[in-house]
């Protein structure tokens, strides 16, 4: 527990870093462009993010948390990436249900949201590098430190709490922690980082389109209506079922046990 928390907060550290970095190179480009500085703390932070990124991303590899002879970085097989996209379409789903019965929650970050993806890097870094790096750090890292330490439930449950208070937002700790179940669940499963990749990106990619193109929606429902809305919720708690069903007697490549969580 004491390296996962470790880990958390060198990643806190180096996104301070990167600010602190970027920020007199977006004053100076602020100031040659506009003529002031005012902006130059919103111009700062996408490519404040993605030096984040990078830097961890180099720290993580350096202190060799993503050398796993392979297998970290394997796509498992088709059928069972196949199946979690249906799951973790299904999870993306009844997380935006349990979240529209939480609607009072406060959202520290929307506007700092809103900034990011006014632009194509901010975008980049919402949709694409932030799963990748948060996949790397939290399921190559953090799960797999905990997995050596305690049992599998244990491991996973810890994983996602971690995951949760990470996102600090109000809005998004209880999504984040359902989530982060499902995507500790998956490593554990397979050892793999992709499938967790994969439903990441589709999750924070499906947010980033929704908001750009649909402002004014908190929910799926105010763009489903009912009784639209209700059958879609149905359908997605069968298929989640379904495909947990068929994921969680995936046997490990190499391994003679089926582990079932």
């Amino acid at each position: 527990m004491k390296t996962a928390i470790k880990l958390v907060f060198v990643y806190f550290i180096v996104q301070i870093l990167a600010a602190l970095i970027a920020a007199p190179f977006s004053m100076l480009y602020s100031y040659a462009v506009n003529g002031t500085i005012d902006d130059a703390s919103v111009m700062a932070l996408a490519p404040s993010m993605l030096l984040g990124f990078v830097l961890m991303g180099a720290y993580l590899w350096k202190k060799g948390y993503l050398k796993d002879d392979g297998k970290i970085w394997s796509p498992v097989s088709v059928p069972y990436l196949g199946w979690s996209i249906v799951i973790g379409l299904s999870v993306i789903f009844l997380i935006d249900f349990v979240m529209s019965g939480l609607s009072f929650l406060p959202d520290w970050l929307g506007t700092t949201f809103d900034i990011l993806q006014s632009g194509w890097l901010g975008i980049i870094c919402i949709s694409v590098l932030g799963p990748v790096l948060e996949e790397m750090l939290f399921r190559g890292a953090i799960t797999k430190v905990l997995l050596q330490k305690y049992s599998p439930v244990k491991a996973i449950v810890f994983s996602a709490l971690i995951f949760g208070i990470f996102h600090i937002n109000p809005a998004q700790v209880v999504g984040a922690v359902l989530s982060g179940l499902l995507f500790a669940w998956l490593y554990y499963k397979t050892g793999s980082l992709i499938p967790g990749i994969l439903i990441h990106i589709l999750n924070n990619g499906l947010s980033v389109f929704f908001s750009l193109h649909y402002p004014d929606m908190k929910y799926t429902s105010d763009l489903l209506g009912e009784p639209a809305y209700w059958i879609c919720t149905v359908v997605a708690a069968v298929l989640f079922i379904v495909s947990y069903k068929v994921m969680n007697s995936y046997r490990l490549p190499g391994s003679n046990t089926t582990f079932k969580v």
